[in-house]
């Protein structure tokens, strides 16, 4: 196992709090959200491994839902979707030494917005039920929607995220000298 550094503590709490802004900053329609708040938890979980990302992931969710909604019966089905993406893409990059070629990033990636598309849709249609809204265009409604978004989100993440965290490792690496 390796040893947890200052400055990879620090650049974690740096990504929960992006992931909290981010959160904060998405565009709500009814049920569909453009969101990137798994930006900083899909790059601490490729740079440092599952245990940042799920902790990323877990911690900057759980702070914007807080600050948003407030705790309720479903406010851990909505956390869970990034503490998994972090876990799985922190799990990948592990087993890979952290060192991903262009077509893995774009398989990750979209594996993980996949995996957070489709339990955020079960989440609203789990929160649907249990708060009394339920109609069944509730879910499959905006699924081709929610999934076009998806599909666009993760294009977008490939593209973007390799070089960052290319530059991002050279500098924390860089400035341990």
């Amino acid at each position: 196992m390796k040893k947890l550094t200052t400055r990879q503590l620090a650049l974690d709490a740096v990504f929960c709090a992006m992931c909290a802004v981010l959160g904060a900053l998405s565009l709500d329609f009814v049920n569909v959200k453009v969101t990137f708040e798994s930006v900083p938890v899909l790059i601490g979980a490729l740079m440092f491994g599952p245990v940042d990302g799920m902790a990323i992931g877990g911690i900057g969710t759980f702070i914007y839902q807080m600050l948003r909604y407030g705790f309720s019966v479903t406010t851990p089905l909505w956390i869970l979707p990034y503490i998994l993406c972090g876990a799985l893409a922190g799990w990948y990059a592990g087993k890979q030494r952290f060192e991903l070629a262009q077509r893995q990033y774009i398989g990750i990636i979209l594996a993980c917005e996949l995996l957070i598309t489709a339990l955020n849709t079960f989440t609203v249609y789990a929160d649907s039920r249990i708060y009394g809204y339920f109609f069944p265009g509730i879910v499959t409604g905006a699924l081709a929607l929610r999934l076009l978004i998806c599909v666009v989100r993760a294009a977008a993440f490939a593209i973007l995220l390799p070089p960052l965290i290319r530059v991002l490792r050279q500098t924390v690496r860089g400035s341990g000298k």
